[in-house]
């Protein structure tokens, strides 16, 4: 634990009690220096082949998290694009299985082709309400609004069962929770939250067979050789899943790279352990002053109902914590510590 709080301690220097990672995270002290070379290295006019580099060492990464071959993960800038991709991959009147009040970005593109049947069920219910004729059932592996986990495990079986595909969108469990992409037919992930990276960035795992999915956003570099794809038609696609990139902001993959490698030097049990601990520490002290989170166990996320009004004032008094639907919503990450939760605790108390 002594090499745990002197690694975090070294890269975080926060300026105020942040328990927000569910929005988007600190970022390491090892990220912003990467940032700031890469801006400079633009601003010098040298080569940008470091940053490419980078870009490519983010996927590698990436992969190792999600324990797949890194010829499964694409490279991409938003969550809600990846699932564009996958809405585009249906045949008209397919039968699209979501959560009721998942995010925005695993829900729209599939409403917007207009010609799918999308249904929406209880997260409790997802499984039991996979069916003959579903063609894709699609969840967030942690929900945004109360942390509550889905039964990723029960839901892989009814969708083999039943011969659906699966889409899970990690943005809220890459970085503490183990991915384990390759149980699903298709997975995402953003970086700015557990993954402590910058906005920006997106990763999309998908089946070795690369899933039937059009590559309807492909640009040069989705190309087997980028470099000798920049004009007219791209002559042959990347025969990987990097047919399905699109092009990288560099910077963030720069900072990116930087922050990948810290959480692989710490390890996501390591830091699973650690934000699980202040979670539980927190619904303890809810418990005492009679307040009843959101049941979400084993998760980071913790949701107070009729709580959500006090964001502001807590801000004013240097915590960050959000309000969704009405709710008090606080995350705990590894740069936190027990005196942090106590802090919001007391903070509720008074």
């Amino acid at each position: 634990m002594e090499t745990f709080e002197n690694l975090v301690r070294a890269e975080f220097t926060p300026k105020n009690t942040y328990l927000n990672t569910a929005s988007s995270a600190l970022l390491p002290a090892r990220t912003v220096a990467a940032l700031q070379d890469a801006v400079r290295l633009r601003a010098e006019g040298r080569a940008l082949d470091p940053l490419f580099a980078d870009v490519e060492a983010c996927r590698a990464a990436y992969a190792r998290l999600a324990g797949v071959p890194v010829e499964r993960v694409a490279a991409g800038a938003t969550a809600a694009l990846h699932t564009a991709l996958i809405a585009a991959s249906l045949p008209p009147g397919a039968e699209v299985l979501t959560v009721e009040d998942d995010f925005a970005s695993v829900l729209n593109p599939f409403h917007t082709r207009g010609d799918l049947k999308v249904r929406a069920v209880p997260l409790e219910r997802l499984a039991d309400s996979v069916r003959p004729g579903t063609a894709l059932a699609a969840v967030s592996a942690v929900q945004s609004a109360d942390g509550r986990i889905a039964d990723l495990a029960a839901l892989r079986e009814a969708a083999r069962d039943h011969g659906a595909r699966t889409y899970v969108d990690f943005s809220q469990a890459a970085g503490w929770l183990p991915a384990q992409a390759d149980a699903f037919d298709y997975s995402v992930a953003i970086v700015h939250k557990w993954l402590l990276g910058p906005h920006g960035a997106a990763f999309l795992v998908v089946p070795e067979d690369l899933g039937d999915l059009p590559s309807v956003q492909a640009s040069w570099v989705a190309a087997e050789s980028p470099w000798d794809s920049c004009y007219g038609p791209v002559a042959e696609l990347a025969r990987s899943a990097r047919r399905f990139d699109s092009s990288p902001a560099l910077f963030t993959y720069a900072g990116l790279r930087a922050s990948l490698e810290l959480l692989e030097e710490i390890g996501v049990d390591t830091v699973r352990a650690h934000d699980l601990a202040l979670a539980d520490r927190f619904r303890a002290g809810l418990a005492t002053l009679g307040h009843t989170p959101v049941p979400s166990p084993g998760s980071p996320i913790v949701s107070v109902p009729g709580l959500g009004h006090l964001q502001p004032e807590l801000a004013e008094a240097g915590i960050a914590v959000s309000n969704r639907a009405g709710h008090l919503r606080a995350s705990f990450h590894l740069y936190n510590t027990a005196a942090d939760v106590d802090r919001l605790l007391d903070a509720l108390s008074g």
